[in-house]
Order: structure tokens, then sequence, then C-alpha cells
């Protein structure tokens, strides 16, 4: 008798708990019928689209709720999204996240990509063309370079700190600096001579934007050469906005991690095949490109005072 009261009470302490639970998933859900997820303009707006399509699709299946993919137009959209509420989910470059904590944008990093050797990092590369007669930095001056985006990592941020290190001034020793917008952009001027060099992530031999375009047909991973090559940089993470429920946030991390064994084919796509499950992240391991944002911004001001 006793045996049955205990077993009764756990039963209805459980679905109690069941109970609480759904009604807060089912608070949540009502207050957020829709979530943005957006993302940094790695490529073209259709590339961007198609990787993204089955994730998104997937996302909005494992949370009950509309996830709605947003391309931005440059990496500062991503950042004024969250900072207004209007992006809940973002696919960040570790300068684009860090720069974002450091404008006071309530946001919180919960999944790093991992490559497909199981390491965490990336390189940014300086590429030029492979007939062109450049070898080094040196070769270049006066010549034209590409840059990526003010808030990229390895298209802006890495390559300026390695520029002063080689005591270069990026706007004075270049004859003219372009941001292309896109690592695949950055790669197109290049193509096309309207630079003679140009920044880009770089993770090995292969994997790589380049690599990426030359799956697409877009370009042809032999016609470059890359003459510099960073240490390696802490990979991208995906944040979501702290004051999101608990409820959700856990909701959607559950789906990020499961992805890879529920719908393999969305991760495959999103990925290329070429990565790893995410693992956990949090700001603390992207403190180190908060100071990097903080050493490339005192070094403009230095230069142009």
């Amino acid at each position: 008798m006793l045996r049955r009261t205990l077993l009764t009470g756990l039963a209805a302490a459980a679905a109690i708990s069941f109970a609480g639970t759904a009604a807060q998933a089912q608070a949540w859900k009502a207050k957020y019928p829709e979530l943005v997820l957006a993302a940094i303009p790695d490529e073209n707006a259709s590339g961007m689209t198609g990787r993204f399509e089955k994730f998104v699709e997937y996302l909005s299946r494992e949370l009950g709720t509309k996830v709605t993919l947003r391309v931005a137009n440059d990496y500062a959209a991503v950042i004024e999204g969250q900072k207004a509420g209007n992006v809940h989910i973002a696919k960040y470059g570790p300068a684009s996240y860090a720069r974002a904590a450091m404008t006071g944008v309530k946001t919180e990093p919960f999944a790093m990509e991992v490559n497909a050797d199981g390491t965490a990092g990336y390189h940014s590369v300086f590429y030029v063309r492979a007939d062109s007669p450049y070898r080094s930095i040196e070769d270049l001056k006066g010549k034209n370079i590409g840059l990526v985006d003010p808030n990229s990592t390895s298209g802006n941020n890495v390559p300026r700190f390695a520029l002063d290190k080689m005591k270069i001034d990026t706007e004075k020793y270049f004859g003219r600096l372009v941001y292309t917008g896109s690592h695949e952009n950055a790669i197109i001027a290049l193509q096309q001579g309207t630079v003679d060099v140009a920044a880009n992530w770089w993770n090995d031999e292969k994997e790589s934007n380049l690599k990426r375009m030359e799956r697409k047909g877009m370009a042809k991973y032999s016609d470059f050469r890359i003459i510099y090559k960073s240490d390696q940089i802490v990979n991208s993470p995906f944040a979501y906005l702290s004051d999101l429920p608990a409820e959700l946030k856990t909701a959607i991390r559950d789906a990020f991690f499961a992805v890879e064994k529920k719908d393999p084919e969305a991760f495959r796509k999103l990925t290329d095949g070429q990565q790893q499950l995410w693992k956990p992240t949090t700001h603390k391991d992207y403190e180190p490109i908060v100071e990097l944002n903080r050493f490339v911004d005192d070094m403009r001001k230095r230069r142009a005072s």
C-alpha cells in the first residue's frame, strides 16, 4: 500500500512537472510565433539561402514555431538586428560577435563551429592570382587590396593586425583599398583584376571559402596563390539574444546539437559536409577577439591622428 502511494505520488509530481514545462513552452511560443535567424554574408544571397534552407526548416520543426532566415547585406546588419531585438539567432564571425558584445548587444554565443579534423580554428590568408608576379606583401606596394568588411575577422581585422606588425599603414601603402562585402566577392574582385591581393578565410587545404567556390563552379583553387597565412583564429559562433526565455534557449541548443542525428542532410547542406557538429561555447572563448578589435580600433585612431 505504501509503495503504491509512493508511486502514485511520484507519477503525480512528474505530471505536474511535465504540465509546467509544457505551459512554459506554450508561453514562449505565444510570445515568439516567429524566430529570425540571420547570418553574416560569407557568400552571395542565393548561396546563403541554399545553404541554410534545410537547416531553417529543421529548426522550425524542432522548435514548433516558424524560423525565418534573414540574409544580411553586411556584417553590421546582423549586429544591428540583434541590438534591435529583431534577430533572435545570429551566425556571426568572431570579430562581428565581439563587436556586438562591445557595443552593448545582449547576445550569448552557444555553439562554435568545429572543423572536419576536430580543430576549432581557421586562418586569415592573402591571396594573389597564381599567374601574377607577386610573392610577398612587399611586392604589392601601390597595388590594390581587397578586404571583406570592417567587421570581418579574417577579411579585415586580422589582415590589418598583420600589416601593422609589418609596419604597413594599409590606407597609405596600397594604391586603393576596396571593401568587397563578402568573401566570395573578394575572390571575384581578385579574379577580375579589380584588386591585386585579397584577404579571405582558410581552414586548410581541404576547406576554405575558395574551396567552396570551386565546388560551386565559381572559381578554380589552383588559379590563386597564398602569400600570407595568419596564426589560427577561434572559429565562428552562433549566438542568441540574452533575454530570450530560458526554455527557448534550451530548445534552441537542443535542436542545434541534435541536428546531426535528426536531420543529417540539413547539417551536410549547411556545412558542405566539411565540419563536425558544433561544440558549446561562451563569451570567454571570444575575449581575445575583443582585444583584437580594440587593437585595430586604436591602431586606426593612431593612424588618423
